[in-house]
């Protein structure tokens, strides 16, 4: 990516990106609604507190605080990149603090705000890209250097890393390294550097799955889901099961049966296992279909971003949404190993929902400026 001029003209906003982004988000509510009849079933009060997380916190909030953020000129977020960073990085530590961090299912991901869960997780990411773009744009005259150039772009990676994997979550990181690296290559730097970060990943996977057994199981049962049908296979056999079982056109809305004590997570992340089985295979790729045309039009604000900065902060949030999207489809699928990253816009969790509307509102911010003559595209 090259420099572009900095004259600005105040724009329209991408209409069909806010379409989609709608389309998807009413849409994701409907299949949660369904996927959430087995616990609606067994435990009227958590699903009511479950319905409120998701309808209120993720979807109304998220909503309200995408049109704002929409609003701000978003070089401000160059400006105090750092601070948000910085804010992140002390939210998220505090759920290893006794009596303020959470933890379930043996992670300490969660901050209990009164009876309101919050995965600053997702904070983080979006605070990631942010100073990540940034910094790109302060070293992008030493990209070619590693000591002046790569090694903060490896510090800022490499704290944000640790922070996640000690909770642990490795999923969360795994998706913002796709996103880094996607905006690593836009702007200009070298493919020995991209494929030495390519291979460090594949070393770290190794380590983490000598280190960590539910790592080790995830790619066992990825390389033989028939293995411990019973047992680490279970989800992988239970999701093919209902995504077969919807065939061409599915059983019909609110007609699964897996979602009922039988498929794990239904509405987490076997959420797309639902709606394969419910919409079939036409509804199936009808939702893969909006996803990959809601990546097309990020991509599009990207390249038509009027600077460096715009073009890397879509490109690190439109990168981020999909990967985690579509690593949550070919897990269902097994075609990539379980991540437990949840479907974005369809999955239960508010917090999830909430932020990723917040990005969606940077990513209007910058469609709705462009440059007065465009120097170069990514």
């Amino acid at each position: 990516m090259t420099q572009r001029t900095s004259t600005l003209m105040k724009a329209k906003a991408d209409k069909v990106f806010l379409a989609l982004t709608l389309i998807l988000s009413i849409l994701g509510f409907f299949i949660f609604a369904s996927a959430s009849l087995g616990l609606r079933a067994r435990d009227a009060a958590a699903f009511s507190s479950m319905a409120f997380n998701q309808g209120f916190l993720g979807l109304f909030l998220g909503m309200i605080f995408m049109l704002l953020v929409a609003k701000v000129p978003y070089r401000l977020f160059y400006k105090y990149s750092l601070y948000i960073f910085i804010l992140a990085v002390i939210v998220t530590l505090l759920v290893f603090v006794p009596g303020i961090g959470t933890e379930f299912g043996g992670a300490q991901r969660w901050l209990l705000i009164g009876s309101v869960s919050f995965q600053p997780a997702e904070f983080l990411k979006i605070a990631f890209v942010l100073y990540f773009a940034a910094t790109l744009m302060k070293t992008k005259e030493h990209l070619q250097s590693f000591k002046e150039g790569i090694i903060p772009l490896l510090v800022i990676l490499g704290s944000t890393g640790a922070i996640l994997l000690a909770q642990p979550n490795t999923s969360s990181f795994a998706i913002i390294f796709i996103a880094a690296i996607a905006m690593f290559i836009v702007s200009g730097a070298r493919w020995r550097y991209v494929f030495s970060a390519g291979a460090i990943a594949l070393a770290g996977l190794a380590l983490l799955a000598l280190m960590r057994p539910y790592v080790r199981d995830r790619i066992v049962t990825f390389l033989d889901p028939s293995k411990d049908a019973l047992g680490s296979s279970y989800q992988i056999q239970q999701s093919l099961i209902a995504i077969g079982s919807g065939k061409i056109f599915g059983r019909g809305f609110g007609q699964s049966i897996q979602k009922f004590g039988l498929l794990p997570e239904p509405v987490g992340d076997s959420i797309f296992a639902v709606a394969a089985e419910e919409f079939g295979f036409v509804g199936s790729i009808l939702l893969v279909t909006l996803f990959l045309i809601f990546a097309y039009r990020g991509l599009r604000i990207a390249i038509r971003a009027p600077d460096i900065f715009g073009g890397l902060v879509a490109t690190g949030l439109v990168i981020m949404i999909t990967s985690q999207s579509f690593l949550n489809i070919s897990a269902m699928l097994g075609i990539v190993p379980l991540t437990g990253t949840t479907l974005l816009f369809v999955s239960h969790g508010g917090t999830a929902l909430l932020f990723a509307l917040i990005e969606v509102g940077i990513l209007l911010n910058i469609s709705s400026y462009q440059s007065k003559k465009a120097m170069a595209t990514i």
